[in-house]
This record gives structure tokens, C-alpha cells and sequence, in this order.
């Protein structure tokens, strides 16, 4: 029991450093520490002892010209090491530049954590005034996001958290997960924010591995399941399950990836 006790005060301090880290994102890569304290919501100096931890191990810089904390250069080392093990995240990204090209909105791929989906990759190079940014390592909501229905539709049951006591007080959950599986697709028709989703499972061995989903605005993106959008959407995850699948079955020679790879781009047009 005393182990428990003094692992605690560990465990807190990873927690809150994790918070610091992800206090920042592609639209504000830049913190002060007075920023950085009232998300934090604890003392100055608390903030500061853990901020300078963080630069200690290079997972935050300090610019003193300007007093701000961005994150350091062995975050890109993290982010190298996690793309090195989700291969699928390689694999999709010239899947998903094409999608964008193609339907002009954002573009994400999620992953699942045991408990929720969480983005590992997202491609928003598209030309409208008014996009929808999503940030990479964002985690979803399991129940209420168009990911998270995806994954609870394909998922064993058992595999997400709370799903069969949901099923069996829900028939409308019930009969939402079932519309998705025959759908190939689900759809979050925007009631919050006026966001659209459309999201789409990747399969690996009939299991579902990914969801590749499609985020714009409830003008741009259509709700329906037969439209063009939805259409190339649910294409390129087909794509991208067929990709994968032929990347596990070659040998680990990096060229043979890329050449299966590059054979189902230009399959795709």
C-alpha cells in the first residue's frame, strides 16, 4: 500500500507536465508563462519548476527575447519515433493529400487508444477562406464523434469502454451503430459548432484499424451518405486498407512498401 502512496506524487507530475505539452498547438505555438500558469491553474512558481523541467529535457525552449515557451526539439524526435510505429500513418498521407486535392476539406486520421480515438495525422491544405483545423494528438469523443461512432460500430463490443450497458438502455445507439455498418460510413450532421464530420473505417484482416474522416463546415460538407464527398471519402479508405494490407503481407524492404504504395495511388487516379 505505501508503494501506491509514493508513486502517487510521480504519477501527478507526469500527468501535469503532459498537460503542459499539450497546452500547445499549430495555432498557438507559443506560450508565455502567465499563459501557461492560468491553463495550468496552479501557482507561478509551480508552473515555472515544471516549465523548467520540460526545457531541462529539450521538450521546451524558452525565447527570452520574447518570454514565450514553444516545444522543443526532442518532441520532433517523439513524433518521429510514434509515426515509426504506426506505419498506417505513412501510408495514408498520400492517400489523404489526394482527398483533399479532390474534395478541398480537411482531411484526418485517427487511431484507437483503448478508450477513444486520437488523431495522428491530419492533411488541411485546402484553399477555402474558412477551414476547420483539427491538431494532431487531439483525442475525440468515443461516444458523440463521428470517429468514435465508426469504432464503436466495428470495435468488439467488449473493446469499448461502456458500450454494451449504452446498447442495452439505447435502442437509438443501437440502431445508429448498425445504420453506420451498413453504411460503410457515419455522419456528424453539425448540430455543435456548425462542423460537419464524415468518417470512415480502414480495415486490416476484417478488424478495423484506423478511421479516416473528412471535416469541414455544415455548408461545404453534405450530410448525405450518397454524396460525392462521402463517396471519395469511403473510396480512399478502402484504398488505404488495401495499401496496408499489402505492406504487411511483403517483407519488411522498405522498397516493396513504397512500391505497393505507389501502385495503389496511381490505381486511384
Amino acid at each position: 500500500m505505501s508503494g501506491g502512496r509514493d508513486d502517487a506524487p510521480t504519477i501527478q507530475s507526469v500527468e501535469r507536465a503532459a498537460r503542459i505539452l499539450g497546452f500547445f498547438t499549430v495555432s498557438r505555438p507559443r506560450l508565455t508563462l502567465s499563459e501557461i500558469t492560468a491553463r495550468l491553474g496552479m501557482s507561478k512558481a509551480t508552473a515555472h519548476r515544471y516549465a523548467m523541467a520540460l526545457r531541462q529535457v529539450n521538450l521546451l525552449r524558452y525565447e527570452a527575447a520574447s518570454g514565450e515557451y514553444t516545444l522543443g526539439p526532442e518532441v520532433l524526435v517523439l513524433a518521429a519515433a510514434a509515426r515509426a510505429a504506426l506505419p498506417i500513418v505513412s501510408l495514408a498521407g498520400p492517400l489523404m493529400e489526394k482527398l483533399v486535392r479532390e474534395v478541398n476539406e480537411t482531411v484526418v486520421l485517427s487511431v484507437w487508444d483503448g478508450e477513444a480515438p486520437v488523431v495522428v495525422r491530419v492533411d488541411d491544405g485546402t484553399d477555402r477562406v474558412i477551414r476547420v483545423s483539427v491538431r494532431a494528438g487531439s483525442r475525440l469523443d468515443a461516444g458523440t464523434s463521428a470517429q468514435g461512432r465508426v469504432f464503436a460500430a466495428f470495435l468488439p463490443e467488449g473493446s469499448v469502454p461502456g458500450l454494451a450497458a449504452e446498447l442495452r438502455r439505447s435502442p437509438a445507439t443501437r440502431a445508429d451503430l448498425e445504420e453506420i455498418r451498413r453504411n460503410g460510413m457515419a455522419v456528424n450532421r453539425g448540430e455543435r459548432h456548425g462542423v460537419r464530420t464524415l468518417a470512415a473505417p480502414v480495415f486490416a484482416d476484417g478488424r478495423i484499424i484506423a478511421v479516416m474522416a473528412l471535416v469541414g463546415t455544415t455548408t461545404t460538407v453534405s450530410d448525405e451518405v450518397a454524396s460525392d464527398q462521402s463517396q471519395a471519402l469511403c473510396r480512399t479508405a478502402r484504398q488505404l486498407s488495401d495499401v496496408y494490407g499489402r505492406a504487411e503481407v511483403v517483407d519488411a524492404d522498405a522498397g516493396e512498401v513504397v512500391h505497393a504504395l505507389a501502385e495503389a495511388t496511381e490505381a486511384a487516379g
